[in-house]
């Protein structure tokens, strides 16, 4: 038990000497000995499992020095898996299943809705159609102090839900809303925290990316992930808003209402903007995700309709073009190479780590916690809020999930509910300083009155925020779990 724990611990040894200002060699470098060490130990005990863990470790070694996932996915599973049949582990005849995986998982029907929603947030972000929804639902809300910001919470969420994908929102968000934030004397920490968090809901609101991969990992209906991670998300945006909302009361200096001279378009004018520039985007997520809720169609129908519809936008309002096209295209086509690279490579690892006993040891592991049920949902949120601070949703999805999967289902965990709470907490861990994804994102754009230090600092209270949702979710099911059996 005490290699067991040691084993365990030293997963994080690369991430905490990182963090505490050794260089990525150097961490490296401690860490390889560290494993090198408990290698020794565990050849000595003769237990094939501890090769599992070793590959484990391994695997994780590499992918926080830097190497790309998907290889160090593969190069993993061929070097154990080597070891495996070198040492009489496991048969070279096993290797026959992993045809059976990879076909197994390229039949989900379900992966076809990564391109089509991934092209539908591509045509709004390159076509200038977000940028519309946010100047016009700016000039709304702009003679309300903090006004800006309630814009940015509620484009930021209906971008969510036209995106799926967290960079894509938080840049344009940043690009459109924070040098006017700043230029009308936002506090700094409270343009970037709420440009941050209410970009990162991309993760969790349908029809996110994440869940449609969750849904995959997990065995579950990307439908229902959709219906149960709805609440959730609109939690998570309200709590945002009323966050704004008492700013904008007790420190009214911080959130101002735009001046007078800066809301150039007013009465029919700012009617008829309204109506073609927020209802017709408004119509198509509703469209969408309602033909998903009710049934009438498939996910993948579903961004099949609305890769069409953000096109047929773009054309109406004259900002379709070949460059448009060929830039989604390009996007689109990176990112499902990307998720079926990762898909193929994960599956050859699992197919490795599973044949050497680490799914069996780890479910042993997982179910025997102090507090069962609750104690392996402590243990779930926390080792997935530290790899998410320095791993990307896909990575978590492929790497713990799995793992996490069959001791959930011994223990009698609604699998929707627990991937909700997973998506909730990458939420956090994307916002989460100095390292987290969103920063960066954010980082990349800002005006250069914004110091950085101004975006870490206004991260913490929208992670407070996100802290107070998980933990709605965690002790209120319902949020969940409501609209699911409300549809049948």
């Amino acid at each position: 038990m005490v290699l067991q724990w040691l084993a365990l611990a030293s997963l994080l040894l690369f991430p905490i000497l990182w963090r505490r200002g050794y260089s990525a060699l150097r961490a490296y470098n401690m860490t390889a000995l560290a494993f090198g060490i408990i290698g020794v130990l565990i050849a000595l005990t003769q237990d094939p499992r501890w090769y599992a863990i070793v590959m484990f470790d391994f695997f994780l070694t590499l992918i926080l020095s830097g190497y790309p996932v998907a290889f160090s996915f593969a190069g993993t599973g061929i070097l154990f898996g080597a070891i495996g049949i070198a040492t009489g582990l496991f048969p070279f005849t096993r290797l026959i299943l992993l045809q059976n995986r990879w076909f197994g998982s390229m039949s989900d029907f379900t992966l076809l809705a990564i391109p089509f929603f991934v092209f539908m947030g591509a045509v709004f972000e390159k076509s200038g159609l977000a940028e519309e929804l946010l100047t016009t639902i700016g000039i709304l809300l702009g003679p309300v102090r903090g006004g800006v910001a309630l814009a940015v919470v509620i484009v930021g969420t209906l971008l969510a839900a036209a995106t799926g994908v967290v960079a894509a929102t938080v840049i344009v968000m940043g690009i459109l809303s924070l040098p006017i934030m700043v230029r009308y004397g936002y506090e700094h920490k409270l343009a970037t925290g709420i440009i941050i968090s209410t970009g990162t809901l991309a993760q969790l609101l349908p029809p996110s990316l994440v869940l449609v991969v969750l849904s995959d990992q997990v065995g579950v209906s990307v439908g229902d992930l959709f219906l149960g991670a709805l609440i959730p998300g609109l939690i998570l945006a309200l709590l945002y808003a009323l966050y704004v909302i008492y700013v904008a009361i007790v420190r009214p200096e911080d959130a101002p209402a735009l001046p007078l001279e800066a809301r150039t378009i007013k009465g029919w004018a700012l009617a008829r903007k309204t109506l073609v520039s927020v209802v017709p985007p408004l119509f198509l997520i509703f469209l969408v995700l309602g033909s998903i809720f009710t049934g009438r169609a498939t996910p993948t129908e579903s961004g099949a309709v609305g890769a069409a519809g953000a096109c047929l936008l773009a054309i109406l309002n004259k900002n379709m073009s070949w460059q448009v096209l060929k830039t989604a295209g390009r996007q689109t086509a990176n990112i499902t190479a990307l998720v079926l690279m990762i898909l193929f490579c994960s599956t050859f690892f699992g197919l490795i780590f599973d044949q050497l006993g680490g799914q069996r040891f780890a479910k042993e592991l997982l179910t025997s916690l102090p507090g069962g049920f609750w104690g392996f949902i402590i243990v779930a949120n926390i080792a997935v809020f530290l790899l998410g601070i320095n791993l990307e949703f896909l990575e978590i999805s492929f790497i713990v999930m799995p793992i996490f999967i069959p001791a959930a289902i011994e223990l009698g965990v609604d699998l929707v509910w627990f991937s909700v709470m997973m998506a909730i907490n990458l939420n956090m861990a994307f916002i989460s300083p100095p390292v987290g994804f969103s920063l960066f994102y954010l980082q990349s754009v800002k005006p250069d009155e914004v110091e950085t230090s101004d975006i870490h600092k206004g991260a913490i209270p929208f992670m407070v925020l996100q802290g107070v949702g998980l933990l709605i979710v965690m002790f209120v099911p319902s949020t969940v779990t409501w609209l699911i059996e409300l549809s049948g």
